[in-house]
């Protein structure tokens, strides 16, 4: 990777002009992704509203508010996603496992982003082309159902190597986006 001697380059940041924003219509009418989150009773607005922001970020097809999850129109969730609520498309289900079932049953291979005895390293994780996928986020507390996760067609995990081994869900979602929607 080759890059810029900044003792010699003067840089500056780009206007909010220069960025190439779309329209919320621009996003929802713009090619889909193939992605869907699907949040399992995340019971913060914050964390909602990130989840809106990362998804927007990544041009997430969907999101799927599950349970107890907060859903727009809400303050909290406004204050974080800055507008993306109005961009990215959602929907409230009652129950996850339902939801999961109907995404199974519509062609989605689902995935719990949850720690098992058997998950996938995200690393080792490629999403084959064409593939549409569900990443099911879970609870700040209890994470993924274990339901859901019996349900789900794998598990995937986060790789960590400090003393916690756990992830606020909004960085979760940054993390596994990043890596599920990097070009290859």
């Amino acid at each position: 990777m080759n890059l810029p001697n900044f003792a010699t380059v003067k840089d500056r940041k780009l206007l909010n002009i220069e960025l190439g924003r779309i329209s919320p219509r621009q996003y929802r009418e713009g090619p889909q992704s193939g992605v869907v989150l699907v949040l399992d009773n995340i019971r913060s607005a914050h964390n909602v509203g990130s989840a809106f922001r990362t998804a927007d970020a990544f041009h997430v097809d969907r999101i799927i508010l599950c349970g107890i999850c907060p859903f727009p129109p809400s303050p909290e969730i406004r204050k974080v996603a800055l507008g993306a609520e109005d961009a990215v498309p959602w929907e409230k289900a009652d129950d996850t496992l339902e939801a999961v079932r109907k995404l199974k049953a519509d062609g989605y291979t689902v995935v719990a982003v949850e720690q098992t005895v058997h998950s996938v390293k995200l690393q080792d994780f490629a999403v084959e082309d064409g593939r549409r996928i569900a990443l099911v986020f879970g609870n700040e507390v209890d994470g993924v159902r274990q339901d859901v996760v019996n349900e789900a067609d794998f598990a995937l995990e986060i790789p960590q190597k400090g003393t916690k081994h756990s992830l606020n869900v909004s960085v979760s979602v940054g993390v596994v986006l990043w890596e599920v929607c990097k070009p290859r």
